[in-house]
């Protein structure tokens, strides 16, 4: 199914049979095991996602009709192939609607979102939001962001940590753990983000509150270890 650069896509039918080819007892099996909650799986590896998506190439229309399929693996394909500069805002909130598992949610806002214009404008939305995958994929953006993004300032960064901090008592786990994932990816920016995370890791730390307290420790046992220590350190040798 390799597309040459100057021909249309192949069409979803096309695409949802090159995936069930690729599609595995032990593939379906594993989403129980990651506790992925998925719905019309296929159990198709995220590698042979990958695979198919190179074969696809980028199409915002194909994309668009992956995702309608509601498949599991067509959404997580969705994701590596739309264009992001013609993804909306009201796109952003149709999809983070329709997150019903961490995959979905992370792999969108992994592959996708965090390399739209308006990402950052997605995660103050998003902060604040009921529903479970919604504010999940706040946080799973900013994580993203963290580790994609090479022009946004430490300012841009600090603003959203009171985000976090007041996300941190979500009693969902897969919230908790979004909000821990980041501020873990804050504190390894920049020694100057690295101070201020760690600072509301340790409040949290010392929180009465169980969930906040969790988030905080998670996150000090990471921003102290000798991983971090290490990446700092040659981050701050590049820029002398």
């Amino acid at each position: 199914m390799a597309r040459q650069p100057s021909s249309p896509p192949p069409p979803v039918s096309e695409i949802l049979r090159a995936l069930q080819a690729l599609a595995t007892p032990r593939d379906l099996a594993n989403l129980q095991r990651f506790g992925i909650a998925a719905s019309q799986p296929l159990g198709v590896s995220m590698v042979n996602v990958q695979k198919v998506a190179r074969q696809v190439g980028r199409d915002h229309r194909t994309a668009a009709a992956l995702w309608a399929t509601g498949i599991y693996e067509a959404r997580l394909l969705a994701a590596h192939v739309d264009e992001p500069a013609r993804v909306t805002p009201t796109q952003m909130d149709r999809w983070a609607r329709d997150f019903d598992n961490w995959a979905v949610c992370d792999t969108l806002c992994f592959a996708l979102f965090d390399r739209t214009p308006h990402a950052w404008g997605r995660v103050d939305a998003w902060a604040s939001a009921r529903p479970e995958f919604v504010r999940r994929a706040a946080f799973a953006l900013m994580a993203s962001l963290a580790v994609h993004d090479k022009v946004s300032p430490d300012d841009t960064y600090m603003a959203r940590l009171p985000l976090i901090e007041q996300a941190a008592d979500d009693s969902r786990d897969l919230v908790r753990k979004g909000v821990s994932w980041a501020l873990r990816t804050t504190g390894r920016r920049s020694g100057v983000l690295h101070r201020a995370a760690l600072a509301v890791a340790r409040r949290l730390a010392a929180s009465t509150d169980a969930g906040r307290r969790w988030v905080g420790r998670d996150a000090v046992r990471e921003l102290t270890g000798p991983i971090v220590a290490r990446q700092l350190q040659r981050r701050a040798a590049k820029k002398r």
